[in-house]
């Protein structure tokens, strides 16, 4: 176990210079100018994503949506290290390991729409759907993980989680389980810097990959804002989980560029100089820089990714504003798998409510008419 925390592993500098890291550099020696060139459309894509969604919240066509902005790279590159068969745990924010693990555009808003308890077919993604129980998703893929290992199927599991989520004991417990069972398990943190409007410096007063050290599971913190370094670490990762070599951590360097969620200012507490310092960081221009220095980006290649940008747009846009109000009946559907006697009660009695005088339906015990 490393006892001095090294530099966040990075292949691309912000200007597009390569890193001479043999080691990480071998894990992504087989992505070529063309693996490149389709990484870089994934961020652009996901970015696109990511700015119409808030467009439609703030449009009314959403409740509400928790904006990815900046952190295209450490989904993207994370997403882009597993196996169709691998299963992802997620937070709320990653849309952009959606897109890359096949969830259409029209699937990524119904629940923000409030039209549905879910996005997207779990078993179809091989991921869950947004959980917004801060933590919770560290010990459900600790289990699943588990139970994939004892049943032997050689597959990886990664769970998706903040900087703040580290705060949560949830997070701890499953990094306890996690270590004790030897479970296939990639804790990856994306540490944005911000939990809502807590700084990360007064969550943990050590970097938090140092957190996992302490469960006897390896950590590498790396730029998150370097799609390859996080593409080169994640997959290290998962192939120590399929190996049989257990659980481990990634801290990707990040930064979140806008609001927590739509219902949030961040402008109220942090410095506008911060975010300026890290605009120069952005992921999208570094690989551009990358594509740039080697002759791989021109005005055809520009054209073909803003056309793919657009398009995916059009059809989150279009499902999103077409999508059908569900009958009320439905609010009470896959809350459980199986028949469950309260959900019943509750369901006859809010169809009763909703086709009799509601001036004429008593009041319950305890609550006002």
């Amino acid at each position: 176990m490393p006892e001095k925390l090294a530099y966040p592993v990075q292949l691309i500098q912000p200007d597009g210079r390569r890193v001479f890291d043999r080691e990480h550099a071998a894990l992504v020696a087989d992505v070529g100018p063309e693996q490149l060139r389709a990484l870089y459309q994934d961020l652009v894509v996901t970015r696109r994503i990511d700015t119409e969604a808030t467009a439609l919240q703030r449009q009314g066509q959403l409740g509400l949506w928790p904006p990815l902005f900046g952190q295209e790279a450490a989904q993207v590159g994370s997403a882009r290290a597993l196996r169709p068969d691998d299963y992802v745990f997620c937070s709320y924010r990653e849309a952009a390991v959606a897109y890359c693990r096949g969830v259409q555009p029209r699937e990524l808003t119904r629940l923000w729409r409030g039209v549905a308890h879910y996005c997207w077919d779990p078993d179809v993604a091989r991921m869950t759907n947004p959980n917004i129980v801060v933590g919770a998703q560290g010990l459900h893929a600790t289990g699943y993980a588990y139970a994939a290992h004892l049943d032997g199927a050689e597959i990886a599991t990664i769970a998706y989680f903040g900087d703040g989520a580290t705060s949560q004991g949830d997070i701890a417990e499953a990094l306890g389980f996690a270590s004790s069972w030897s479970a296939p398990v990639v804790f990856f943190c994306q540490n944005n810097g911000w939990a809502i409007s807590a700084p990360v410096r007064v969550q943990s007063a050590t970097p938090i990959v140092r957190r996992a050290y302490g469960y006897g599971i390896p950590g590498t913190q790396v730029d998150g804002n370097d799609v390859l370094a996080v593409l080169a670490v994640t997959r290290q990762a998962i192939q120590r989980a399929r190996s049989g070599g257990g659980p481990s951590f990634i801290e990707a360097m990040t930064y979140r560029m806008g609001p927590h969620t739509t219902a949030d200012d961040p402008s109220r507490y942090r410095a506008a100089a911060e975010t300026e310092e890290w605009k120069r960081r952005d992921p999208i221009d570094r690989l551009r820089r990358l594509l740039e220095r080697e002759d791989l980006y021109d005005k055809d290649f520009e054209r073909e990714v803003a056309a793919e940008a657009d398009r995916v747009a059009h059809q989150l846009r279009s499902a999103t504003i077409e999508m059908p109000d569900p009958e009320p009946a439905e609010l009470f559907d896959h809350v459980y798998s199986t028949p469950h006697p309260l959900i019943t009660q509750q369901r006859r009695e809010y169809l009763e409510y909703l086709t009799g005088d509601p001036g004429e339906m008593p009041a319950q015990e305890g609550v006002r008419a």
